[in-house]
């Protein structure tokens, strides 16, 4: 299993779920590639935000040697799930994705909430206080993924 995770700017909430969901893989023995991306450019080659390294430190997950990346028409090929943490999101995969097949695209938070295309609240336009929430959130639904999937 091969698992994208795909937000706008790669530094505040895709970091946290490929680490969280990395970390839980890990935990269940699985054999999955887990990874993120950005549909914009303007982060690539950065680590992620302060506030997400933080707060996935302080449960026992350490993200800082990942780097920001952008979104490619080529993920398509490589990934067997791409899940994008809201609707603008969406919008700019499908903008990127030309003729691609976009069935391999998913809310992130329908696995919690089946089909209400929920988005991921994004942490960086507030302050540090919102990036526990958003873990939780993360956490949550990245069970939910284990549990379908493993």
């Amino acid at each position: 299993m091969k698992i994208l995770m795909v937000c706008l700017g790669n530094i505040c909430r895709s970091p946290i779920a490929e680490g969280v969901l990395r970390h839980k893989v890990k935990e269940h023995g699985l054999d999955w590639t887990v990874e993120s991306a950005g549909t914009n450019s303007y982060h690539t080659g950065e680590a992620p935000h302060k506030y997400s390294q933080k707060v996935c430190l302080e449960h026992g997950i350490d993200i800082s040697g990942q780097r920001a990346r952008t979104f490619t028409k080529n993920d398509f090929d490589t990934y067997d799930v791409i899940y994008a943490f809201a609707g603008d999101v969406v919008a700019d995969i499908r903008k990127i994705a030309g003729n691609a097949e976009m069935s391999k695209v998913k809310y992130f938070l329908n696995e919690l909430h089946p089909g209400k295309n929920e988005s991921v609240p994004d942490p960086w336009y507030g302050d540090e206080s919102g990036y526990l929430p958003v873990y939780q959130l993360i956490d949550e639904t990245c069970n939910a993924i284990i549990e379908k999937y493993k």
